[in-house]
């Protein structure tokens, strides 16, 4: 009720309505962005708390599909080729990890990160011993 006092106010007040009614647009898609922000925040936080170290665990609907912990120097085949959308945590200290698509595409995952997939299918993981990628 009170946003819409604040409105018929803001209608009838002029400049200092209009300041007011941009005032309360501002404050309101802050509040959104925050709670976005925070929502995405909660959910890479939930993923990484269920996968430990020292692995690199596959996630898909909030339930690990797939967990690696051994160094290679050679690709590690995902039995499930997972398919978008997953997240993917390294919960390593100095380790990164590769993940690969079936195409081929690579990306480098840092150590203690999360790294959200939003297209396409993956195939493989490689841990490296490297700290960087």
């Amino acid at each position: 009720m009170k946003s819409a006092n604040m409105t018929r106010e803001a209608t009838t007040d002029g400049k200092n309505g209009k300041a007011r009614r941009v005032a309360a647009v501002l404050a309101a898609t802050g509040a959104l962005l925050v709670g976005s922000a925070a929502t995405a925040q909660g959910a890479e936080q939930t993923a990484a708390a269920t996968c430990s170290y020292p692995y690199v665990c596959f996630i898909k609907n909030g339930t690990i599909i797939g967990q690696f912990k051994d160094v290679t120097s050679s690709w590690q085949a995902l039995p499930s080729k997972p398919a978008a959308p997953l997240t993917v945590v390294n919960t390593r200290h100095d380790d990164v990890a590769y993940i690969r698509w079936v195409g081929g595409t690579t990306a480098c995952l840092v150590p203690n990160s999360t790294f959200n997939v939003t297209g396409g299918q993956l195939d493989a993981v490689r841990i490296s011993s490297s700290a960087t990628c």
